[in-house]
């Protein structure tokens, strides 16, 4: 008697204690701000609380009946959408609900089974190895519904409205320096992610609305133990979603060798591509990948981190060893004002990329973006002294045709014009390079015209540059046989140097004396043409005799066929010669017309008894209006006219 008294007590005060502990982590399990490794904890100690309940219950006479029951309602749960084609979260909210629940109940039964002597106990054995596999089913089936999500509600955006994207007009190099025009350079799209281009565009890459569903998934499967395989399919959907964008926008995974092969036209045009794609990738892709990440993973540790990395280190390694390739290419100088752009973008885009791969495993990243930004700024000063070198030895056999702005002048002209962009790059690149030889620039003396920007590196090497191109100009000059020739080249193209300065950002850094000074070089070459073309036929109208109010019949009519003869070779010869500036042509007919007409009238004037004969060959008039047909740029040939 005694002893069945005893019994009873052992067996109800056994489940009272375990009913005790069981109320202890349910209210464990209600405090908000549990860290997740600790709900963990207590979901596990909870399941195993009911497994030592049922295992009473069965000592007790109840056997594994109740513990049957709800593993048979989790598998109704669970398995019927093995047969049915629709996808859960295709379903409603409800079904998902309770498709959760259904998985986490096996899971709690498993790790219940797991926490009991099953190997004495054989049924428990079979309800074990069945809830095993039925929980299997379930974590391989949230893991099918994960990709389905991320896939279906995946959502892309169009770049052409990220950032402005320069289309700037190429300057292709020759030795020839043929192929520069006169034309606006560059243009920017209207269109920008955000008012601040420095900042980051977050956009959705998932659709906000199902978040929650893919945290829900993520919860059950991480808390199930079954983290590496979410984060395998997480990873898979989304690295293979940001290479089809990669390749949406038109970037390819080039060899080092396909780069190094590559026409410029065709390279050029890759660099400009890879300098905004590199912005979209990791201004927009990149950053909203990260928030993806952080919003589904981040309560777990570094696995966003990890997921985060795996998903991006192709594309970003992609990017980068573009950027080697075209580093260790030679450094021509059409190369300049790309690489300039190339360099210029991972500047703006380290602080990003120091954010996006902090953690420790992502600092080879950091570590190769720093190394490229370096080698493209040696690759840069190197294109750099590469234009300038060419500027330099650009030589000619035969001189250029009319006496025109030389291509060579065009193309630095119009290609210096765009170095204020880069300026704040330039001044640091050039910081400690010395200008070089060829133009011994040190700080510029011009008083107080002096400023900040023209004493700035950049300056220092502008004004080595085209102290370059006037040393080649006035050796070109030397090629011209006529010196009058001569002058008009160098006329020509050191206005046109003038007004390309003048008419653009590199006033601010050459400064109005060089501008004062180059000024009165171009208009010394237009005084000394006007002396070696018209001093030697004006002469012809001098008055040797100033005394006399005539001279004699004889004499006058020597003086007109000299002067005819000389204006008229003057006329056929200059009419080829060109002053493509309509201003400066203007400005120099009308200069040389005040000499000329007035020394012609006069000449006439005093001479008034011969002036009806035929020796008289050119009116005035027709002078006059003949010197307008001056430097158009194609021969012409005289009509006589004596009309007077």
């Amino acid at each position: 008697m005694d002893g069945c008294r005893s019994g009873v007590p052992t067996y109800e005060g056994d489940l009272h204690v375990v009913a005790a502990a069981h109320h202890i982590v349910k209210a464990l399990g209600a405090t908000k701000n549990l860290s997740d490794d600790l709900r963990k904890i207590l979901i596990d100690l909870d399941s195993h609380l009911s497994m030592i309940t049922s295992n009473i219950d069965s000592k007790g006479g109840r056997g594994l009946v109740d513990v049957e029951e709800r593993l048979d309602l989790a598998e109704r749960k669970i398995m019927r959408w093995e047969t049915d084609p629709m996808m859960i979260w295709d379903s409603g909210p409800k079904e998902a609900s309770d498709y959760l629940e259904a998985v986490d109940e096996t899971g709690k039964l498993v790790d219940g089974l797991r926490g009991l002597s099953v190997h004495e106990n054989r049924k428990q054995k079979e309800i074990l190895h069945r809830a095993m596999n039925i929980f299997q089913t379930a974590m391989s089936r949230l893991e099918e519904e994960l990709i389905h999500i991320l896939v279906r509600h995946g959502q892309q955006f169009e770049p052409k409205n990220m950032y402005s994207r320069s289309i700037r007009k190429d300057i292709v190099y020759d030795e020839s320096f043929v192929s520069v025009e006169d034309e606006p350079t560059k243009e920017t799209s209207s269109q920008n992610c955000s008012n601040d281009e420095s900042g980051e565009c977050i956009v959705d890459l998932v659709h906000a609305d199902v978040i929650p569903d893919i945290k829900s998934i993520a919860k059950v499967m991480f808390t199930s133990n079954y983290g590496p395989e979410f984060c395998e399919a997480f990873i898979s959907v989304q690295k293979e979603a940001l290479e089809q964008y990669f390749s949406f926008l038109g970037t390819e995974n080039l060899s080092i060798e396909d780069v190094l092969k590559m026409e410029w036209t065709c390279l050029s045009s890759k660099m400009n591509k890879w300098t905004w794609s590199m912005k979209i990738i990791v201004r927009v892709y990149l950053a909203s990948e990260k928030q993806l990440c952080d919003q589904v993973l981040g309560g777990l540790g570094s696995v966003s981190s990890y997921c985060f990395l795996e998903i991006s280190k192709a594309t970003i390694l992609c990017l980068l060893n573009f950027g080697e390739a075209v580093a260790m290419g030679p450094h021509r100088p059409e190369k300049l004002l790309r690489l300039l752009d190339m360099y210029e973008t991972l500047a703006d885009l380290l602080r990003d990329i120091d954010t996006l791969f902090s953690e420790e495993a992502g600092s080879f990243i950091q570590l190769q973006f720093h190394e490229l930004l370096e080698r493209l700024g040696e690759s840069a000063i190197a294109a750099f002294k590469a234009f300038r070198v060419a500027i330099s030895s650009n030589g000619s056999l035969y001189p250029f045709a009319g006496g025109g702005v030389h291509p060579l002048n065009k193309y630095v002209m119009n290609y210096i014009r765009m170095f204020p962009e880069y300026w704040n790059t330039l001044n640091l690149l050039l910081k400690n390079q010395h200008p070089g030889v060829a133009d011994q620039v040190t700080k510029p003396d011009y008083g107080p015209d002096t400023s900040l920007l023209t004493s700035c590196p950049m300056a220092y090497h502008l004004r080595s540059i085209t102290s370059c191109l006037e040393s080649n100009l006035h050796k070109k000059s030397q090629l011209y046989k006529d010196e009058a020739l001569q002058h008009i080249f160098l006329m020509n193209n050191i206005h046109y140097l003038v007004q390309k300065v003048k008419g653009s950002e590199l006033r601010l850094f050459f400064g109005d004396e060089w501008i004062r000074k180059h000024n009165a070089m171009f208009q010394q070459h237009a005084m000394n043409y006007e002396r070696a073309t018209w001093s030697s036929v004006v002469s012809f109208l001098k008055d040797n005799n100033p005394g006399s109010s005539s001279m004699s019949k004889s004499t006058f009519k020597e003086r007109c066929k000299g002067f005819s003869i000389a204006f008229e070779e003057v006329y056929k010869t200059q009419t080829s010669w060109s002053i493509p500036d309509p201003q400066l042509r203007e400005d120099l007919r009308i200069s040389t017309s005040l000499k000329v007409v007035l020394a012609y009238r006069t000449f006439l004037g005093r001479n008034l008894a011969y002036t009806d004969d035929k020796c008289v060959k050119h009116t005035v008039e027709h002078v006059e209006n003949s010197l307008l047909d001056l430097f158009g740029g194609s021969s012409r040939s005289l009509r006589n006219s004596r009309r007077w």
